[in-house]
């Protein structure tokens, strides 16, 4: 999930921006940020506590005059956390045996068969989209 993101506008705006004009650009600006923070609080609070590294990662950029928001994740680890890891992984498409690695944290090698999904993004994804398509029905009434 390495700089994976999400980037949302509507087609709704457009139509709303033809009909009302522009007053309604501020209330639009206003849905799309508080969709992307909605998205960037929700997936931090959802993600799993480590060294604070996948909280730290999850940003928002406004683009477009503020009319687009690009909310990315940008640990490269993050799909893991997302999907799980070896046989806990979403789907079975983890591997299915054990492995070995050497783990600097606890100064010891370490025997794993996998970590199990901890969803963060697409909950949190999930919870902006319900919240934009809602704001967005009203903006332009």
């Amino acid at each position: 999930m390495s700089r994976n993101n999400i980037t949302f506008g509507n087609k709704q705006l457009s139509a709303a921006v033809l009909k009302w004009g522009e007053d309604v650009l501020d209330d639009a600006k206003r849905i799309i940020a508080d969709t992307a923070y909605l998205i960037v609080n929700q997936a931090k609070a959802l993600a799993p506590e480590d060294d604070g590294s996948l909280k730290r990662s999850i940003e928002v950029n406004f683009i477009d005059d503020g009319l687009t928001a690009v909310v990315t994740v940008g640990a490269h680890y993050a799909i893991y956390v997302e999907y799980g890891t070896g046989i806990y992984a979403e789907n079975g498409n983890g591997r299915q045996d054990a492995w070995t690695y050497y783990s600097i944290k606890l100064g010891r090698f370490v025997t794993t068969r996998g970590m199990r999904p901890q969803p963060f993004w697409f909950p949190a994804v999930e919870a902006g989209q319900k919240y934009f398509r809602k704001e967005m029905k009203k903006l332009g009434r």
